[in-house]
Order: C-alpha cells, then sequence, then structure tokens
C-alpha cells in the first residue's frame, strides 16, 4: 500500500499544533489543517506489510480499512478514501480528532519507525468530504415499520441509530441533557472537538429520518416502561457516568469538582453565551490540581488553562511511564510510554514544566476558616510487583502539601447510573454494567438491548462506535430474523 519504499524515503510528519501561548486564548480548535503534499506523503509510507496489524484485534475496533484509504490519499483518489472510510466508520470526524489512535500503536512499521499517521489522514479525508459537499443524507430506501428507542446519544447510541435508521427501522434518541450529543457534546472541550463539528452530523442525521428529543431523561422524567411499551426494542447506551469518588478527610470542603461536572458546565455556558453568563466553574486565577491523568484529566487541565489559572498541577497515582516501550509491553499492543499531550504542552508553555507529579498520593484535602479548599496533603508512594501484581507503599519523609484552591477529580467513572436498571429491572454485572454480552447486547429484559460505556465500562470513542454498530446487527437481526448491516 502507499509507495512500496515510501516508508524508507519519508519521515513521520504529524499535524500541526497551534502555538500553546495563542491557543489557550481561545476554545477554537488547536490542531491546524495539513497541506495536500503532506498528506500524500504520509500515506506514501503505509508499508506493503502483508498483515495489517493497525486494523486488526489490538489496533482499530471499528476495522478501517486503514491501508486501503491510505494507498487511495497517496494517489489522490479522496472520494473514493471518504467511501472506504464510511463503510466502517460513521464518525470520523469524531475518531480522527479525539480517539488516540491504537491503530497507530500497531502500526507494523512502528516496529522500526514512527507508525504512519493514520489519525492525521482519517480526520482529512472526512473534512475534505464535508468540504466539497461529498457527504450527503442517504435516507432508506423502504421502512419496516420497526420503532427503536435508543437512551443516549453519544458515540455508541448516534452509531447504532445510524445503521438502525439505514435498516429502515424509526428511530428515536432520547438524550437527557438540553443538547444531543452525549459525551461528545459536553464530555470533550470545543478545543479539541468543535460542537459545529457534531451538529453538522447531527443534522445529516436528521435529514436521513432520525429523530432526537432532548431533556428526555428516562427513568426520571420519560416513563422507562412506557418508553418500552412503545417500541419494538430498546438499545441503553446510556454511557458511564458514576465518577469514581476520593472518600479522603476533608472531601466535604466547597471547591473540589468531579471532571465531568466541570467540563459539562464549560462547554454548557461557552455555546449558551461564550462563557459571558458565567454559569461555569471558573479556574481563573486559581491554583489548581487536578487529580488523574487520561484524557479527561488533559481536557481538564487545557480548560483551566484557557480560564487563566494561576497554577496547575496534575497529580497521578501511578510511576512515570518509560520513554520506550518497556519489555512487558511490546509491538503491537498499544505503547504505555511517555507522552506530552496538548494540556501539558500549554502547561509547560506557560509555566515552564510539565504539570504531573507521579507516583503521589492523596491523603487529606485542607481547607480554610470558610470551609473552603486550600491544599492537598500527600505522600509519595514506591510502586513494587509482589507475585506478579503491582502493589505501592508509602515512602516515609515525603508528606507534603501542595496549594490549591480548586480540586478536580479525573479519575474515572465506575459504571452507569442505577436508575434505568432499577425501572427496567436489569441484571447488572459485579462491575454495576448493564449485563448483556458483547456480540449479542441483549440484556436479561426481552426486546432491551445495551451498548457502549453501560454495558462495557469506561472506554474509547472508537470502542462505542463499534459496540453501537453491532447491538444494531443484532437488533435488526432480533426485529427482522437476519440482518444485511455490515
Amino acid at each position: 500500500m502507499g509507495k512500496p519504499t515510501g516508508f524508507r524515503e519519508y519521515a513521520r510528519q504529524g499535524a500541526p499544533y497551534r502555538d500553546p501561548l495563542e491557543r489557550i486564548g481561545d476554545f477554537g480548535e488547536f490542531l491546524l489543517p495539513v497541506v495536500d503534499d503532506q498528506l500524500r506523503t504520509q500515506g506514501a509510507r503505509c508499508m506493503d506489510c502483508g498483515v495489517p496489524f493497525c486494523q486488526s484485534d489490538t489496533g482499530c475496533p471499528i476495522d478501517n480499512l486503514i491501508p486501503e484509504w491510505n494507498d487511495l490519499v497517496y494517489q489522490g483518489r479522496w472520494r473514493e478514501a471518504l467511501d472506504r472510510l464510511h463503510q466502517t466508520n460513521n464518525f470520523p470526524e469524531f475518531t480522527g480528532r479525539v480517539c488516540p489512535a491504537p491503530c497507530e500503536g500497531a502500526c507494523v512499521l512502528g516496529i522500526i519507525s514512527p507508525p504512519v499517521t493514520i489519525k492525521n489522514i482519517e480526520c482529512a479525508i472526512v473534512d475534505r468530504g464535508f468540504e466539497h459537499g461529498w457527504v450527503e443524507p442517504q435516507a432508506p430506501a423502504r421502512r419496516t415499520g420497526k420503532r427503536v428507542a435508543v437512551v443516549g446519544s453519544g458515540p455508541a447510541g448516534l452509531a447504532a441509530a445510524a445503521q438502525l435508521n439505514q435498516a429502515g427501522h424509526l428511530v428515536t434518541v432520547y438524550e437527557r441533557d438540553d443538547r444531543i450529543g452525549g459525551l461528545l457534546m459536553y464530555g470533550i472541550p470545543n478545543m479539541k472537538l468543535d460542537k459545529q463539528i457534531v451538529e453538522r452530523r447531527l443534522n445529516l442525521m436528521r435529514a436521513e429520518g432520525v429523530e432526537f428529543v432532548a431533556k428526555a431523561h428516562v427513568g426520571v422524567n420519560v416513563d422507562a416502561k412506557k418508553l418500552y411499551n412503545e417500541h419494538d426494542a430498546l438499545l441503553l447506551a446510556c454511557g458511564a457516568t458514576q465518577p469514581r469518588d476520593l472518600p479522603t478527610p476533608g472531601r466535604g470542603l466547597s471547591g473540589i469538582y468531579f471532571a465531568m461536572e466541570f467540563l459539562l458546565k464549560n462547554t454548557k455556558s461557552f455555546l449558551d453565551s461564550g462563557l459571558a453568563d458565567g454559569q461555569y466553574i471558573s479556574a481563573k486565577d486559581r491554583d489548581v490540581i487536578v487529580i488523574g491523568g487520561g484524557d479527561t484529566g488533559t481536557d481538564c487541565i487545557g480548560t483551566s488553562m484557557r480560564h487563566g489559572c494561576k497554577s496547575l498541577i496534575n497529580f497521578e497515582l501511578l510511576p512515570q511511564p518509560p520513554a520506550e516501550r518497556a519489555q512487558d509491553n511490546p509491538w503491537p499492543q498499544w505503547p504505555r510510554i511517555y507522552r506530552l499531550d496538548y494540556g501539558h504542552a500549554e502547561v509547560k508553555a506557560k509555566f515552564g514544566r510539565d504539570p504531573r507529579e507521579y507516583s503521589i498520593l492523596s491523603k487529606q484535602f485542607v481547607g480554610d476558616e470558610s470551609g473552603r479548599v486550600s491544599g492537598i496533603a500527600t505522600v509519595r508512594v514506591e510502586w513494587k510487583t509482589v507475585d506478579g501484581k503491582l502493589q505501592m507503599q508509602e515512602i516515609a519523609g515525603t508528606e507534603q502539601v501542595w496549594k490549591a484552591d480548586l480540586v478536580l477529580l479525573a479519575m474515572g467513572f465506575l459504571g452507569p447510573e442505577a436508575t434505568l436498571a432499577d425501572k427496567l429491572g436489569l441484571a447488572r454485572d459485579p462491575r454495576s454494567n448493564f449485563q448483556a454480552d458483547y456480540g449479542k447486547f441483549a440484556t436479561s429484559v426481552p426486546r432491551v438491548f445495551a451498548a457502549g460505556d453501560c454495558r462495557r465500562g469506561q472506554s474509547l470513542v472508537v470502542w462505542a462506535i463499534n459496540e453501537g454498530r453491532e447491538a444494531a446487527r443484532e437488533i435488526d437481526r432480533f426485529l427482522m430474523g437476519g440482518t444485511a448491516l455490515p
């Protein structure tokens, strides 16, 4: 694929970022467009590797036809590349921006050289498709008369809705927030995924016949049993929305928030008024500590920087990853290596250092006379492998108190809220997720299916799309006795 000798002739060159000190002044997207010549050159780096691990089980969960559209981009055949991309991915404009790209971690070229810039090429293909008007509504040729309700409008719910609609079913998506999009709308900040891009795809789905109902919290202000009785099938794709807490002394102090509350309020205020209404948790002139790494923690960092925080520190319980793959982390596994994400780069540019503090355990929140958090007492920890398991031990003499008047908890999510399971009588697995086997997606209640984070636990957007598509196939098979959905 690509140019047979391209991987030897061309170096990896990713999409350029806006200057960190410039981009923290607004919520515009931080990536810059990539010129055609660079994209074709990067497509040329795709090897004739024989077995494309990029689209294997360790690579892309939705089996994107990566070598095919890399080759088509190299040849300048963009329209055909877009057709290949849409065969497996309903929303490449989302994954091309927010996916951590497990495909690149599994790229065969990555054994000896930096991998192909798969994610950038994917994003460029679909953006060009919209720019040239190639992405148009594709309404189904016929309707089956079957009605399906989808609860949740995140990537899993939207992918399932798109697929079920193409099969001819009448699909209605219910979203508890005031805007459609779930995680894509309110869980990912605008500088990482511009909400006009989300709305663009939603408008396309509306034109294809999908109906959306906002402010519809099923199980709260929408009767779950009534919804179940009025539809031929019900798909739960409501995400894993229970945040992991940190129940240490002082947790009740004001100024401590879960990450998703911070991100949601910020994006809502930004979309409603450009933050002019003040209806958000401001980090301006605050000493901010973000507890927890990962994408959500980075998004809290980037948002705090745009507010104009006074300082920023990021606590991570685990040790700093190595610069290169460790011996127990071979290719094609996802490389667990040290990375400087966009938020970390912004802190470094403004304050002179990477904000992360590794191997640090929060022991207590410290407060002032008014009951507001003023700091965090911590201790350093040492990690050792005992009987094959990683265990931590506190290091005596490393106790420290860090100044903080805004603390954001970004330690992941435990599972879906219990409301729907209780209302519908669903069985749950030991981790509190809705019990439904992968491949079948059927819950313990007839005609009720589950997909995405509410079924598998907290995961990636691309895995949510995979589950939405796969669940749609099983729902179509259940309704019609067979399915032609891919």
